[in-house]
């Protein structure tokens, strides 16, 4: 986990299943150069389950002084995000991006899941109960999907309702009372690399809307 920071507004970026931070460096690189502080919230993704992946994100966005913290979340690092924000009212939380989060449930997890090796995999990871929707109702919710079904999940996945990242539904990733939506041809987790995406999702967090440019 990065150090507390001391900046007016930061942005703590928030990865998905089986990585860690790393893979989210490239992004944070491109969103401190919009302007931002950027600090990363690595987690067990697997061995831990949603609920207290979403404690620990707690603590450890109560140890950041800044005044306004922004959040971005890839994929299940966006679910832990919405967990965390149902079990706090921090007002010091800004806007939200959730890049390829399957807030609305995850087809490819339930595929997964019914085999004893895809259990396995997905370990503790599975969300106890469905994200509350008002979540979006009361937050600045941008979410970005991606259409570019390509990569490991395809292969792996059959089945999987189109349009869709390779792993996720463009329609798993819509969260009711979202304030934009937006559809980018990248895959999973091609958008993280995708500059074009890196500047939507500066775009959501200064503007609360999305550039489509």
């Amino acid at each position: 986990m990065s150090s507390p920071t001391q900046a007016k507004e930061a942005v703590i970026v928030v990865h998905g299943l089986w990585v860690n931070s790393m893979i989210m460096r490239l992004l944070g690189y491109r969103i401190r150069r919009c302007g931002f502080d950027v600090t990363y919230f690595s987690y067990e993704s697997a061995r831990a389950t949603l609920e207290q992946n979403a404690a620990r994100l707690s603590r450890f966005a109560a140890a950041l002084s800044a005044n306004t913290l922004h959040w971005v979340g890839h994929s299940m690092g966006g679910l832990v995000v919405l967990r965390m924000l149902e079990q706090n009212a921090d007002f010091r939380i800004g806007r939200i991006v959730l890049m390829g989060s399957p807030s609305s449930g995850s087809y490819a997890a339930r595929a997964t899941a019914k085999t004893a090796a895809g259990r396995w995999l997905l370990g503790h990871s599975m969300p106890t109960h469905k994200i509350n929707a008002s979540i979006g109702g009361r937050c600045e919710v941008g979410v970005i999907a991606g259409n570019r079904g390509l990569g490991l999940g395809q292969l792996l996945i059959s089945g999987l309702p189109k349009p869709n990242d390779g792993v996720v539904t463009v329609e798993e990733t819509r969260l009711r009372g979202m304030k934009d939506h937006i559809v980018l041809k990248v895959s999973h987790s091609g958008m993280l690399f995708s500059s074009r995406a890196a500047r939507e999702v500066c775009a959501f967090l200064k503007d609360g809307r999305f550039s489509r440019r």
